[in-house]
């Protein structure tokens, strides 16, 4: 087994756009890198983005309030003064000295005001001979001054009044302007609405030019930030990432990994600790390995060594047994236990000795195509007479599994006669249905039984060694309790699965599935494991019906 470390995907991988989820999701659920710069730059860019545009209002609306300030001065300073020159003006009706007035009036305040965009216009609808006529420079018209602005401009006299508009552009759009608005006071003819726009174009480039200097400087934050971040946590998860693939290596079964230790900090006082728990962890493993050494040692060699002794007294008690009729009816009764016995200490020596094979590892499969539907008719007809002592009716269903599979004939024949075996035994004397079904994948061979059956926990169970859901329970065969467990052992080494399902009342079900060659097992069965509510009950199967085999054809 190799180990699994979190990677994150290859840059050539990220070239298919529509890859971009899926990949994402996965950099995002296994690496905590990627999940931790992320976060970095995510949050790090919001605040960034907050400041920088609220430091960008500020900006706008300082220019904004600086230049109406200016404005607003500047229209003041020239408004007053003209309103002095007009105020010292002596007319007496001459219309010639009002216009030559009129024309002084307008140059100065445009000097004054620092603008050539200025309008003026008559308040009052009375009559005159004299008073100017209304006037437009500089491109601002009337079109460009809203009814509101022109409203609060003749409703006070002594207030300033402005207004943002936008003002024609020389390429024929529009630019940001500001209109402001006051009344002027002429000898003679009333009141005139002035009316000074100024162009707030440099003001917009300067504006631009700030912004553009806040995103490119917030930018560069953004990615020097994304740097340093990376930076940082590759000497963070460098060290978890050695520590996730060192632990891994020791799961795996390599004990001989250690985590390198550099320096002195957290990380080297991790290091140490992991390497220390490794060493000990390798002590004891070693220490149990040699002890499970030991011990199968011990059961394969008192197997061996009580053999010759079992032989002898096995052939001692077949002759007492052979002889028991010419004894009384207490020492015949002996003899009958004491065969009884050796035999069952004899089976029991047998298993002792698989076991011991299979926890060295030295067991070998002798591979033959054997028919599994052929195999377990010969199983049902060895067995036959234990089942009319049980008064049980085994019924054959193989729908399948006639053609030859590659496997030990010998272990899964053992497998066969064990399942059968303890269904008999707890079966209660009720129908026993053997199923032996195939596909491309796999053949199987199901032993169902309609007996008490057993709780879930029990057969969470059932394949422990020694291992018996009532040990109160009176056993008719004589069972060494290894019996499942080396039947799971053998489909283990057949690369197949041995699956039971029980229940309370309703009986049990072993199903065995073997793979045929080169086909790996893809996790469902021929012979399904759970019979199910509409499986075959056992008002249906009656107990008279015959044996029945049933070929592909459907010929019995």
């Amino acid at each position: 087994m190799t180990p699994q470390t979190a990677t994150v995907p290859t840059l050539t991988g990220w070239r298919d756009w529509r890859s971009w989820p899926r990949r994402v999701a996965y950099a995002w659920t296994r690496s905590l890198r990627f999940r931790t710069l992320v976060i970095t730059i995510g949050a790090t860019a919001l605040a960034i983005l907050i400041a920088f545009v609220a430091m960008a209002l500020a900006i706008q609306n300082d220019l904004f309030e600086s230049r109406v300030q200016q404005v607003q001065e500047a229209v003041q300073r020239a408004t007053q003064s003209t309103q002095q020159t007009l105020n010292a003006a002596q007319i007496d009706g001459d219309g010639a000295a009002l216009q030559s007035l009129w024309n002084n009036a307008t140059d100065s305040i445009a000097r004054q005001a620092g603008t050539d965009m200025i309008a003026a216009f008559r308040i009052s609808d009375e009559p005159s001979t004299i008073a100017p006529q209304d006037f437009q420079r500089g491109g601002l018209t009337a079109g460009l001054i809203t009814p509101g602005l022109r409203g609060a401009v003749q409703g006070d006299s002594q207030k300033r009044w402005w207004q943002s508009v936008g003002l024609p552009a020389a390429d024929g759009g529009t630019v940001p302007g500001i209109v402001v608005g006051q009344q002027l006071e002429f000898p003679e003819v009333g009141a005139y609405e002035f009316y000074f726009a100024y162009d707030l174009a440099p003001e917009q480039q300067t504006l631009q030019f700030v912004q553009i200097t806040l995103w490119l400087v917030g930018a560069g934050l953004v990615l020097l930030i994304a740097a340093i971040s990376s930076f940082v946590l590759r000497s963070v998860t460098v060290p978890i990432a050695e520590a996730a693939e060192t632990s891994a290596t020791l799961a795996a079964g390599d004990l001989a990994v250690r985590l390198p230790v550099r320096g002195e900090d957290e990380f080297a006082i991790l290091g140490r600790s992991f390497n220390a728990m490794a060493d000990s962890i390798e002590a004891q493993i070693k220490e149990l390995a040699e002890l499970s050494l030991v011990q199968q040692r011990f059961v394969s060699d008192v197997s061996h060594e009580l053999r010759t002794p079992l032989t002898t007294i096995r052939l001692a008690s077949d002759m007492l047994n052979d002889q028991r009729d010419s004894f009384d009816p207490t020492t015949a009764r002996a003899a009958e236990l004491l065969h009884a016995q050796v035999q069952r200490f004899e089976t029991l020596l047998t298993d002792l000795l698989e076991i011991s094979r299979y926890d060295a590892g030295s067991v070998q499969l002798e591979y033959e195509p054997t028919s599994l539907a052929h195999l377990a008719e010969d199983v049902i007809a060895s067995m036959q007479q234990l089942a009319d002592q049980h008064g049980t009716d085994v019924r054959l269903v193989a729908p399948g599994g006639y053609s030859p599979v590659d496997m030990d004939p010998r272990r899964v024949r053992r497998i066969v006669r064990n399942l059968l075996g303890n269904a008999i035994e707890h079966g209660e004397g009720r129908p026993i249905v053997v199923t032996v079904d195939s596909n491309q994948r796999a053949v199987a061979i199901g032993v169902r039984d309609y007996g008490l059956g057993m709780s879930a926990a029990d057969a969470e169970r059932v394949f422990d060694r020694f291992w018996r859901a009532d040990p109160s329970r009176k056993r008719t065969i004589g069972g060494t309790g290894l019996g499942l467990s080396i039947a799971l052992g053998d489909a283990k080494l057949h690369g197949g699965t041995l699956a039971v399902w029980s229940d309370l009342g309703r009986g049990t079900n072993f199903v065995l599935t073997l793979p045929r060659q080169g086909q790996p097992i893809d996790g469902s069965s021929p012979v399904p494991l759970d019979p199910g509510e509409d499986g075959v009950s056992l008002d249906d199967l009656g107990l008279t019906q015959p044996i029945t085999v049933f070929d592909k054809g459907g010929r019995s």
